[in-house]
Order: structure tokens, then C-alpha cells, then sequence
């Protein structure tokens, strides 16, 4: 019990960064709550220790590393050549409007489809749908399916590669969503998008369309991980069912793959926090520097948040490096490479989490946007669908309810990645006490990475 003290004191440390007043992240302010917020924090902190040690007395033998995957009745006809043309058709459409949108179309931001429908219902929505439905975005993506229409060479993928480029493709990406400003000229986004067609298409045609789809292809890896965590898994051409979270366990983690998961939550972490006053005490004193050198006020304030961007990603990757490190003080031989490589799947819920807290107001209000520029995609004065005219109903949601479903989600998601943490304990250590041991450390890091989540929250707009 003795190694579990410099954990409990990282997660009690970290519990008092929860402010104790702030408002809620997003893009509608929450009236005040009954109860103070540091005692949701220490509510959370109380529900992961308690299932840590459920899990502890309840869970003695792996059980998420079985195998379960068993075939739906009509499985096979839902994952059929015809329907995997249609959705990879659909997908090349829905790419097509998109840059022709950004190019042709007028306006800005919701103005647009191309930045509403690349920034909210493709970056966002898919996310849930992977969850709730499996590996979606296989079917619906467009460079898989033109892909699959080009010549293929095949040539040996270098392993030290590993998931390297698609984290460096992903970081990119945010750093477009979040620092970039591009969302308000949808051509140069689309032109973004043009250049990572090109750039995907010939390394499908190089390396194979299955193997850079594994390994290099951003959003392909991205929403798989997701999808994982789903029932629903496609295996040799038929739909199936399985355990929940029950593909996260057979991840593999070739080179690359930690940091990939710690940019997903990284640049989430940066994102909360740039909305939040601390951020702009912190960038403003950057800002100030830089301009007092002769950068420009738009370039500084560019270069602080890509710093900011930066400092998210390895703020995530130090909180999961010090869970390893710990796990690794209590014994069992194993080196911090096979602790990092074999946890790296328990991060994939926070990883969930940290999106659906940060962006399901955002998807819910802001992604009605999609519903009225569908009639008019480019801006013609079309009316293709008679919606033309509709707005953002914010009523649809409740907003008074927003912190209380941020909160139960954040605590479902890092009780699940608790959950594959011991899984996997047991199956590395191979002794119950050992890996339950290994795991006090992993319990800080889980209430730590709890405690920023709803510090985040609270910060932004505050």
C-alpha cells in the first residue's frame, strides 16, 4: 500500500486545481450550480477509486483480452461488395462537394458547408457514429475508395515508421482546427484538403491502401480507435457482434501509436484550456514578447497557440509516462517500452471522452448548421431539400443539463479505461496482487487526467 502514497497524492494534488467557480466549456453559459464544483470533483475522484477496488476483489482473471466476436444473422449481406461501392461512393461524393463547397460557395465558418461539414459533422459526428457503430469511416472513406480504383505497388512499409505520419498528419490537422483560423476561408481549407488527397492517394499507391490505411492514413486511424470501443466489428466481410471495448485490447502499437493517442488528447486538452482566462494571461505575455521582436500581433498569437499545442500533447503524454513509470517501480520485469505499448489501448475512452465533453454542445447546436447549407452547398440561391431557411433550434438540448452529462461522462470513460488497465495488468504480470499493485499508479494518473477533464471545463469561458 505504501507505493500506492505518490499517486494518491498526484490525484489529490491534482483535485485541488478543480476551481471552485468557473463556467462551462462550449458555446452556451450554464447557470449556477446547487453544489460547489470542487465536490464533483472529489465525487468523481471517489467513483474511480471505489471501481478500482471492485475491480481489484471482482475481476481476478483477464476477461476483455478473450475473443468474442460472433457473426449477426444477417452480417454478411451488411458488409457486402454492392453496399461497400455505395458508401465508398458516397463518401467520394460527399469530398467532391465539400471542395467544390470551399471554392465556389460564399460566406464563412456556418456560412459554408465545406468548414461545417469538415470541422463539425465529419471531425465531430464520426466520432460518435465509430463508437456507436463500428469502423464507419472504413466504408464511407473517400481516399480508401479511390484508392482501391489506382494501381497498387505494394512496397514494404519501413516499420520504424509505425504510426509516426498519421500522428504527424493528425497534429496538423487540429493545428488547422484550432490555430490556423482557415475555418474562415473555406478555399485555403479545402486546399489543405486537396493537398492531403494528393498526398494520401499517392502513399496508397505506393505502400498499399490496407497498409497505409494502418499506419499513415490520420483519420483512418483515428476513427478506428474509436470504432473499437464499439459492438459492432466487420471481420472477412461480415458484420458481427462483440463485447464493448472489446476490440481495444487486439490494438497493436507499432512505433508511433502512444503518441498518436496522446496528440488525440493533447490537442483536446489545448483546446479547453484556450478558452479559458489562465490561457489568456499565458498567451498574452508570448504575444507581447513576440511583438516587442517585430512578429506581427496575428503571427505571435499564431505562434503561442501552436506552443500552447504543443505543451497540451506533452502534458498527456507526462501524466500516462509517470503511470508507467510507477507501474514499472512495483516489480514484474517488464521494460517501460511493453508497460507504454501495453497501456496505450486504456487511453483510447479518455480519448472519447475529452471529445464528447469538450464538442457534444457544439455538434448538437453548431451541426444543425449542416441541415439548412445542404440545400445550397455552393451558394447558388438553391433550395435542393426545402431547408434552406432553417436555423439553429437551441432548445434542443437542455442546457442547464450540460455539466451534469459532461461530468457522468467523463467518470464512465476513465471507469472504462480503468477497467482495460487491469485487464491488461492481469495478463503482463500474470500474478492478481502484482498487477493490482501495478495499478495504484495508473488509478493517479486516471483521477489526474478526471481532474483536468472537468478543471477544462470549468475554465472555458470563464
Amino acid at each position: 500500500m505504501r507505493r500506492a502514497l505518490p499517486a494518491a497524492a498526484l490525484a489529490a494534488a491534482l483535485l485541488f486545481l478543480v476551481p471552485a467557480a468557473a463556467e462551462a466549456h462550449g458555446l452556451v453559459q450554464r447557470p449556477p450550480l446547487p453544489i460547489p464544483q470542487w465536490l464533483f470533483a472529489w465525487a468523481a475522484a471517489a467513483v474511480l477509486v471505489i471501481s478500482f477496488f471492485a475491480l481489484a476483489v471482482l475481476w481476478p482473471t483477464p476477461r476483455l483480452e478473450q475473443d468474442d466476436w460472433r457473426p449477426l444473422p444477417a452480417g454478411r449481406a451488411l458488409a457486402s461488395v454492392p453496399l461497400q461501392i455505395f458508401w465508398g461512393t458516397l463518401g467520394v461524393f460527399l469530398l467532391v462537394v465539400t471542395i467544390l463547397a470551399g471554392y465556389l460557395g460564399s460566406g464563412t465558418a456556418l456560412d459554408n458547408w465545406a468548414p461545417t461539414f469538415l470541422l463539425i459533422t465529419f471531425w465531430v459526428g464520426l466520432v460518435f457514429l465509430s463508437i456507436l457503430f463500428g469502423d464507419v469511416f472504413r466504408a464511407l472513406s473517400p481516399w480508401r475508395a479511390l484508392g482501391r480504383l489506382l494501381p497498387q505497388l505494394n512496397r514494404p512499409y519501413p516499420e520504424r515508421f509505425g504510426r509516426w505520419p498519421a500522428a504527424a498528419f493528425l497534429f496538423a490537422f487540429t493545428w488547422i482546427e484550432l490555430v490556423s483560423g482557415w475555418g474562415d476561408h473555406p478555399s485555403t481549407l479545402v486546399t489543405a484538403v486537396v493537398g492531403y488527397t494528393v498526398v494520401t492517394l499517392a502513399a496508397q499507391v505506393y505502400f498499399g491502401v490496407d497498409t497505409w490505411s494502418r499506419r499513415g492514413e490520420a483519420f483512418a486511424v483515428y476513427f478506428n480507435l474509436f470504432a473499437r470501443m464499439s459492438v459492432l466489428e466487420t471481420r472477412n466481410g461480415t458484420l458481427g457482434f462483440r463485447r464493448p471495448l472489446g476490440g481495444l485490447p487486439k490494438l497493436d502499437t507499432p512505433p508511433g501509436t502512444v503518441a498518436f493517442i496522446t496528440v488525440m488528447i493533447g490537442t483536446v486538452t489545448f483546446d479547453g484550456l484556450s478558452q479559458g482566462s489562465l490561457w489568456l494571461d499565458l498567451s498574452s505575455g508570448v504575444v507581447d514578447t513576440l511583438d516587442s521582436l517585430g512578429i506581427g500581433a496575428l503571427t505571435a498569437s499564431k505562434i503561442a497557440s501552436t506552443l500552447g499545442l504543443l505543451f497540451g500533447v506533452g502534458l498527456v503524454w507526462g501524466f500516462y509516462r509517470l503511470g508507467v513509470e510507477g507501474a514499472r517501480s512495483v516489480g514484474g520485469n517488464l521494460s517501460i517500452s511493453k508497460l507504454e505499448n501495453g497501456f496505450a489501448h486504456s487511453l483510447v475512452p479518455i480519448a472519447a471522452v475529452y471529445v464528447a465533453a469538450h464538442y457534444l454542445t457544439f455538434l448538437v447546436f453548431e451541426g444543425q448548421a449542416i441541415t439548412y447549407l445542404a440545400s445550397d452547398p455552393f451558394s447558388q440561391g438553391w433550395n435542393l431539400f426545402g431547408t434552406v431557411d432553417w436555423g439553429i433550434d437551441y432548445t434542443v438540448f437542455p442546457q442547464e443539463n450540460t455539466w451534469y452529462v459532461q461530468v457522468a461522462v467523463v467518470v464512465i470513460g476513465h471507469v472504462a479505461a480503468l477497467a482495460l488497465a487491469h485487464d491488461r495488468a492481469l495478463t503482463l504480470y500474470g500474478e492478481a496482487k502484482l498487477a493490482v499493485r501495478s495499478q495504484y499508479w495508473m488509478l493517479g494518473v486516471m483521477v489526474g487526467f478526471t481532474s483536468l477533464a472537468l478543471w477544462l471545463l470549468a475554465q472555458a469561458g470563464s
